[in-house]
């Protein structure tokens, strides 16, 4: 079972950051220039280009990875802590 949730875990934060990294950065740069973060204006104040895909989207699914790596780490370190007081209840670690 904790191989199951180890590799979805893995699987959904590293495909999610891929996503926000990998794949929109493709999409920007076949969108064409600016490449910037923020919108592009002029001397006058007026935008006269935008970002194809918005920051904010971008950086919500390569966070939205890193939580559920962060998750997926508590999870671990939680069932690695009962697995090893189990085992010391049954005598099976080694002096």
């Amino acid at each position: 079972m904790t191989d199951t949730i180890q590799k979805a875990a893995m699987a959904l934060g590293g495909g999610l950051m891929a996503l926000g990294i990998v794949g929109l950065g493709i999409v920007e740069m076949l969108a064409g220039k600016p490449y910037g973060a923020a919108p592009l204006t002029n001397e006058a104040g007026a935008v006269v280009a935008t970002p194809a895909v918005d920051p904010v989207l971008r950086t919500g699914l390569v966070l939205a990875g890193l939580a559920v790596l962060g998750l997926y780490g508590v999870y671990a370190a939680v069932t690695a802590e009962e697995a090893t007081d189990e085992a010391v209840e049954a005598g099976t670690i080694a002096d």
